[in-house]
C-alpha cells in the first residue's frame, strides 16, 4: 500500500508517462483482449468501417490505461482542489434534494471512463451521504486498495451481498445509492434480457425493483471526457414515482437507452474489453 501511496504523490502528467508505456504494451505487444473488443465494436457499430472501429479500439486502449492506472492511482491522494478542477459534477442538487426531504435517491450509470473518478466526484460534491454498491475483488490486497481510493472523500462503499441487508435502513437513513447498472448479473441473480448496442444482453434489475418497491426517484449520470484527465458528469431525472402506470422493465429500459446515447457520443470511453454480451 505504501508503494501505491508514494506513486500517487506524483503529478498526474508524470503518471501519464507510465500510462503511455502501458498503452503501447496493451496495443502493440499483448493486444489486450483484441478479439473481444473487435467483436463488441463490430456488433455495436455495424455502420462504421473497419478503420473507424479500429480507431475506436485504439482510443479505448488509451482511455483504459489512463483510467485504470494513472487516474485511479492518483485518486488515492488527490486533493479536493485538483479533483474539482478535473471532474465537474452537474446538477448534483437534483440528486441531493430528495435525500434532504427524507427520501433516498438512486443514481444509475454505466462503465464509461472514468467511472471510478465519479465515485469520488459525487462524494466530494454532495451535501448528503453517498453510498456505492460494489462487487468485491477476488484479490484482497487490490480490493482493500480500491476501497481506500473510493472512500478518499467520505463515500460509503457497500458490497453487493451486504447491500440487501442495508436496504432496510434506507427509509430511516435516506441517502444517495449509486448503482453501476450495466454489470453482467450472476447466474444466481434475477436477470432480464434485452437488446443493448445491437445484441441481446443480460441486466440485473435491482435498481428497478428497489425504486418501484420504495417509490424512489432515479437519476442517470452522463459521462463526458473534455480532455485528458478532465471529465464532466451530469445528472438528469430518469424516473420519478409514483410508478403505478409504469410497465415492467420501464426503468431498466430507459437506463439502457440513456447509456447507449452516452456510449455513441464518445464510444472509446466504454469498457469494450468486458465480455458484457455473454448470454
Amino acid at each position: 500500500m505504501f508503494f501505491f501511496r508514494l506513486l500517487s504523490r506524483l503529478p498526474l502528467p508524470v503518471l501519464y508517462l507510465f500510462s503511455d508505456l502501458l498503452y503501447l504494451i496493451a496495443r502493440y505487444v499483448i493486444s489486450y483482449r483484441k478479439k473481444v473488443i473487435d467483436e463488441n465494436l463490430r456488433y455495436a457499430f455495424p455502420q462504421k468501417t473497419p478503420l473507424e472501429r479500429k480507431k475506436i479500439r485504439n482510443k479505448f486502449y488509451r482511455n483504459f490505461t489512463d483510467a485504470f492506472f494513472a487516474e485511479t492511482i492518483k485518486m488515492l491522494t488527490i486533493s479536493e482542489k485538483e479533483l474539482k478542477q478535473r471532474f465537474q459534477v452537474i446538477n448534483q442538487d437534483l440528486v441531493d434534494n430528495p435525500v434532504k426531504s427524507g427520501k433516498s435517491s438512486l443514481m444509475m450509470a454505466g462503465h464509461v471512463f472514468n467511472w471510478e473518478m465519479a465515485i469520488l466526484g459525487v462524494a466530494l460534491n454532495t451535501e448528503v451521504t453517498a453510498e456505492t454498491v460494489y462487487l468485491k475483488l477476488n484479490n484482497s490486497f487490490f480490493n482493500n486498495l480500491m476501497l481506500k481510493i473510493r472512500t478518499h472523500f467520505g463515500g460509503v462503499m457497500t458490497e453487493k451481498s451486504a447491500f440487501r441487508r442495508s436496504m432496510i435502513t434506507m427509509r430511516g437513513t435516506p441517502r444517495i445509492v449509486h448503482l453501476a447498472a450495466d454489470q453482467r448479473p450472476r447466474v444466481s441473480d434475477s436477470r432480464y434480457t434485452r437488446e443493448f448496442m445491437n445484441r441481446p444482453a443480460l441486466f440485473f434489475e435491482g435498481g428497478e425493483v428497489l425504486a418501484k418497491k420504495m417509490d424512489l426517484p432515479v437519476f442517470f449520470g452522463t459521462m463526458t471526457k473534455i480532455k485528458r484527465g478532465h471529465y464532466r458528469f451530469e445528472f438528469s431525472p430518469l424516473a420519478t414515482p409514483p410508478y403505478i402506470d409504469h410497465t415492467q422493465h420501464s426503468i431498466t429500459d430507459e437506463f439502457c437507452r440513456r447509456l447507449e446515447d452516452n456510449i455513441r457520443a464518445q464510444p472509446d470511453l466504454y469498457l469494450w474489453s468486458h465480455k458484457r454480451w455473454k448470454i
